[in-house]
């Protein structure tokens, strides 16, 4: 029931810090969604009341289409978020942290009639607690993941180091990507910051985390700080 916190690199190079949800908030967020579907089931209910047996076919297709699209739906279209998740902060993105798709959504929503064994939710509910993601089988079988959705930040300060003057001038193009490497840094992962240093050795003059600190040398140079 505890959240815990998992890194995943993206191909970029990006590391992305994917604080997972625990068993307590996904619980409060399904109650959520389940009240929101009963209430509409239920207005829905007393119009359809009124059709006779027309409307109690359209009843069973709003109870299939709640049951089942709902949250499929929301989870492909919504970002990941049904109501309730949304009202909790949480998201479903798959395992590398990219959006969720139709197949991994359906999948892990059909998975629900295993996870509900063999009474209210009991394998659920022990995959939650065994697997250091808190994952029920249905996300492990689909590859997703359900977590916390981070505040949305602007680009971050370019770390403050000692600012070292460029080798060489540069046209304001080029000293603006220095200074938007070195705002982004914190989001790489150091080696992918070394591969990124290491294209510029006429300006670094140097390899690996010493080329690192140079081309952040640099972009505070840029920056005007001492």
């Amino acid at each position: 029931m505890v959240d815990t916190l998992t890194l995943v690199e993206t191909p970029e190079g990006i590391a992305l810090r994917l604080r997972a949800a625990g068993m307590l908030p996904r619980a409060a967020a399904w109650v959520i969604d389940l009240a929101i579907r009963i209430g509409v089931l239920w207005v829905c209910a007393i119009g359809f009341a009124l059709a006779g047996e027309f409307g109690m076919a359209l009843n069973l297709i709003l109870m299939f289409s709640l049951t089942w699209g709902y949250p499929v739906l929301f989870e492909v279209l919504r970002d990941g978020q049904t109501p309730g998740k949304m009202a909790l902060g949480l998201r479903v993105v798959n395992a590398n942290g990219t959006p969720v798709g139709w197949v991994a959504s359906i999948v892990r929503n059909l998975m629900r009639t295993v996870d509900m064994l063999p009474i209210l939710y009991g394998f659920g509910l022990v995959s939650g607690l065994i697997d250091r993601s808190s994952r029920r089988l249905g996300d492990i079988v689909a590859g997703t993941l359900v977590v916390h959705v981070e505040p949305a930040h602007g680009h971050s300060a370019a770390p403050v180091v000692p600012a070292v003057p460029s080798p060489l001038p540069l046209p304001a193009a080029e000293q603006g990507a220095i200074v938007a490497f070195a705002e982004r840094s914190r989001q790489l992962t150091p080696e992918r910051q070394r591969e990124l240093a290491e294209l510029l050795p006429q300006l670094t003059q140097a390899r690996g985390a010493v080329a690192v600190q140079r081309l952040l040398g640099l972009a505070n140079s840029f920056l005007g700080r001492d």
